[in-house]
């Protein structure tokens, strides 16, 4: 059955799980991961369908099922697998995804490698997510594309199926020309971009950026900007812009340039934060902190995540104050998402020694200053940390949204709690009312941090009032109706 719905992401839309003996399709565990927010999409459509790579040995044995059905929580729809080979992956997504691509998106020039890439190996596997693409929509279909290691797939499609709607979005930064032009095939990549009718991006900053990247590189002109909501321009940020262009125009074809910031759950949080668990949970932690305060900073073990940064701006505060030695707790969750990777590996390794450090310059046998986890801890567990803590220290050198402190503030249902965050994290542009703190200014960091452990009662429950809104108003739910609206305009205007 073709679908008027297909959604092209390089994840299968659900775990893998050995039981028995038996591979058994599971549930993804966090609610807000971008899997699950993307299968609430197949509810609007009439039959939707889902385009992954799936590791292969052989992907010539003719036992590898390519199709499969699934029926679970969100409805009935295809998923198209592709078979690729351990080398193909390590070349497509380890090698020109991560060393080529992440460093220059998050405008880190310096870790910028693009001598082992290959790049006949990432045209080839793109055109296979193309192709079957291709194959499993319905005449005049909306396929929507996921992220920069899919960048050439919307040219490619375009020159198969012609009769499609294509939609793209970004979920990482987009940077300003100077920086995404190193790319030596950045004419390729936004050549294909330019081949959809509408590209995505979570904040107007991102969207600028990538018409700025156009117009250095084609002809392109801009027909259509609009004002950014007075709600999205905070002045303590360098993410804000006042206007951005929202439909551009390039070999006679209009291209629609969509803002909309992705969100979390809110529902789900709230029940989860309102359980009887997660209740007693938080209560347990309050109670061994006696009257401690806790920190907590949850993110991956990535340069980009500033988590280096942090840990020196927590061992200065220790190390300048005195008086909070035994009285405050840093929870630093860093979990590796790229094992096997150098560059990550050194950076836990540097996290690991950093932390060690702390601990054993400040810290006793009843206080460790730091509580370094490197596992995923279970969400249901995870939101009685946020209930618990007095402080979510969320400073990212750069991210293209980060829903950790959108999770933060939607589990405070007491109302109290303090966000300090990143302005360079894409977020900062609707959570205005967090501490913003420069991750590249130790005096900006150890001050923040200052300030919010002392913040008084009122000004922490006036903030967290201000910040829960924000969070609801761009939850995760709201977010999907408005893309699937905006697609629906393209597509009836076509017709």
């Amino acid at each position: 059955m073709s679908s008027d719905l297909v959604i092209v992401y390089h994840r299968q839309p659900y775990e893998e799980v050995e039981e028995g003996g038996k591979t058994v399709l599971k549930e993804n565990k966090s609610p807000n991961g971008i899997v699950p927010t993307l299968k609430s999409f197949f509810g609007e459509a009439e039959h939707g369908a889902w385009v992954a790579w799936k590791l292969a040995d052989d992907p010539s044995n003719p036992d590898f099922e390519e199709r499969i059905e699934i029926d679970d929580a969100y409805g009935t729809y295809s998923v198209s697998r592709l078979p690729l080979t351990a080398g193909e992956v390590r070349e497509f997504y380890h090698v020109t995804s991560k060393e080529a691509f992440w460093p220059i998106l998050h405008s880190f020039k310096e870790r910028y490698n693009y001598d082992p890439v290959d790049w006949a190996n990432f045209r080839t596997v793109n055109w296979k997510f193309a192709e079957a693409a291709a194959k499993e929509a319905a005449e005049g279909a909306l396929v929507w594309v996921h992220d920069y290691n899919l960048w050439l797939v919307p040219g490619y499609l375009r020159s198969m199926r012609p009769d499609l709607k294509i939609a793209f979005f970004h979920h990482t930064p987009f940077p300003a020309a100077d920086m995404f032009n190193v790319l030596p095939w950045r004419k390729e990549i936004v050549a294909s971009l330019l081949a959809c009718d509408d590209v995505g991006f979570h904040i107007p900053r991102y969207a600028a950026n990538f018409v700025s990247v156009a117009r250095s590189l084609f002809d392109v002109d801009v027909t259509e900007r609009v004002k950014v909501p007075e709600n999205w321009i905070s002045e303590g940020t360098a993410l804000t812009e006042r206007t951005y262009p929202s439909i551009i125009r390039h070999q006679d074809r209009d291209v629609a340039i969509s803002v909309t910031p992705v969100g979390v759950d809110t529902a789900f949080i709230d029940e989860r934060t309102r359980s009887e668990d997660a209740e007693e949970q938080a209560a347990r932690i309050r109670d061994e902190m006696g009257d401690g305060k806790l920190i907590v900073s949850v993110g991956r073990t990535d340069y980009t995540k500033g988590g280096i940064e942090q840990l020196g701006s927590f061992e200065r505060l220790l190390e300048e104050h005195p008086e909070l030695h035994g009285k405050v707790r840093l929870m630093h969750v860093s979990v590796s998402a790229n094992r096997g990777m150098t560059a990550y590996e050194s950076i836990q390794n540097e996290i690991e020694q950093t932390a060690g450090r702390i601990n054993g310059r400040f810290g006793t046998l009843e206080w460790q200053p730091v509580a370094l986890i490197s596992r995923a801890i279970p969400f249901a567990q995870l939101v009685a940390y946020y209930k618990a803590a007095d402080v979510a220290w969320i400073t990212p050198l750069a991210d293209g949204m980060n829903l950790v402190c959108k999770e933060f503030c939607a589990a405070r249902t007491d109302g109290d709690g303090v966000l300090v965050l990143s302005e360079f994290a894409g977020a900062a542009v609707e959570l205005g009312e967090a501490l913003i703190a420069n991750p590249f200014s130790n005096r900006s960091m150890d001050r923040t941090i200052l300030e919010a452990l002392e913040m008084p009662g009122i000004e922490r429950k006036r903030r967290m009032a201000s910040l829960r809104k924000a969070v609801e108003e761009s939850n995760v739910r709201n977010w999907a109706p408005g893309f699937l609206d905006t697609s629906r305009e393209l597509i009836y205007a076509a017709e």
